[in-house]
């Protein structure tokens, strides 16, 4: 099973620099413009690190981003930018943010966690690209870090590391910023004892689940093998065994997954003589929604749903299940709504091409008016719940099935891996 460790973290001398100038969002939300703006805010931006800019003649041999990335690092450390933390330590995290008219909070703590096979303790739930991965596994030969953590839950409803919260959260934070969604972060650094204690024995041995950061994760996992491959005496007690998470226990509540609507670009019945509604007849109940309506309020009524817009009609669709039979499906995917939508819907009720993956519902509509996608796909929020049964399963769910919020910061803290 699983097993949790504190360490000496790099974090960054709050002295020094402003939090809000220097920390960045995750790197696979980061637009082009974004990192411009990371790169203005200041010259130690932890994406200079985590994911910086390609120039002008870099080559795979010679200079590239991570080559920079390396020399950032060793720099920032020498001088004084980035320092290393006295002792071995638990880093708390607090979210305070703003989702649907509602103030929540999110709580966890990063640690290590020793590296296992897939599916030995720690578990994915979502299928992963290999580009992201080679780059993830470029970054970490380089520089020899975890420069961004894996976000993972797991659920433990008899014991918690509450009362070390509450307490210590009760002081001034180590580091704290506000995201661009306006969402409030916090840390603490954790280095008694007895509080480590607690926090070790509320994660260790439970199984982990991997929110964000499958990418990461695998890559882990190659370079700890690339690394003892390397290592004649290798004892699987270095760093390098282990990978830096941040754990949020799924019994704390504040964890909020959104959905991530789809668009296609090409759509056709597979039946040549049916138009686009009559074949989802028969597995549907549907529910025509004028323009006057929210289709994502009218969506969220119903258990199971999945909301459509044509480019050319004029009304949108909500779809009720009502004859399915996925029994090609693994039963714990079976039943969720974007395996219909991608198993049933995709592959054998249409012949799509061009899918891409939109997370406002205002957007999707606005490119299938305008005829960019020849239609969208709207999805309700897939449950926690959900995500636990599949990932205990070792199966996986089509990519962009969960959109786990709030995103964390990259630069809170870094994990050396040497």
């Amino acid at each position: 099973m699983t097993e949790v460790r504190p360490f000496r973290g790099i974090v960054y001398d709050t002295s020094r620099v402003k939090s809000e100038d220097v920390v960045s969002p995750p790197y696979d939300i980061i637009t082009p413009e974004m990192k411009e703006r990371l790169y203005e805010k200041s010259p130690y931006n932890i994406v200079r690190i985590d994911f910086g800019k390609d120039q002008e003649g870099d080559s795979e041999e010679g200079e590239n981003r991570y080559t920079r990335a390396k020399r950032y690092l060793s720099d920032w450390l020498s001088e004084g930018i980035l320092k290393v933390t006295q002792r071995p330590a638990f880093y708390l995290y607090q979210v305070r943010y703003r989702l649907q008219g509602r103030d929540l909070t999110m709580r966890g703590v990063f640690a290590r966690v020793k590296i296992t096979e897939l599916c030995e303790g720690v578990y994915p739930h979502e299928a992963t690209h290999s580009k992201p991965k080679a780059d993830r596994l470029n970054l970490m030969r380089y520089c020899k870090a975890n420069v961004s953590p894996i976000f993972s839950i797991f659920n433990n409803t008899e014991k918690n590391y509450g009362s070390v919260f509450d307490r210590i959260s009760s002081g001034a934070p180590y580091i704290s910023a506000k995201d661009l969604d306006g969402a409030e972060h916090s840390m603490w650094i954790v280095d008694n004892e007895e509080d480590m204690r607690i926090i070790s024995e509320t994660v260790n041995e439970r199984p982990i689940y991997i929110a964000d950061g499958h990418h990461r994760y695998e890559t882990a996992l190659e370079y700890m093998k690339e690394q003892k491959r390397n290592n004649p005496a290798h004892t699987g007690e270095e760093p390098y065994n282990y990978v830096m998470m941040l754990l949020v226990n799924i019994s704390d509540g504040g964890l909020s997954i959104l959905p991530t609507h789809r668009l296609v670009r090409k759509i056709l019945s597979r039946d040549d003589k049916a138009d686009l509604i009559t074949p989802l007849k028969r597995y549907f109940e549907i529910e025509m929604i004028d323009e006057d309506r929210d289709i994502i309020k009218e969506m969220a009524g119903y258990d199971h749903a999945i909301g459509m817009t044509i480019n050319g009609y004029n009304e949108r669709y909500i779809l009720i299940p009502k004859n399915i039979d996925l029994s090609d499906v693994e039963p714990p995917l079976r039943g969720l709504d974007v395996t219909v939508l991608h198993e049933l819907i995709f592959k054998k009720i249409y012949s799509v091409e061009g899918v891409a993956y939109e997370m406002s519902p205002d957007l999707v509509e606005k490119e299938v008016r305008e005829g960019k996608y020849k239609a969208g796909f709207f999805l309700n929020p897939t449950k926690v719940e959900d995500v636990e049964k599949v990932a205990l399963e070792c199966l996986r769910m089509p990519p962009k099935s969960t959109y786990f919020y709030p995103k964390i910061l990259t630069g809170l803290v870094i994990n050396k891996l040497d």
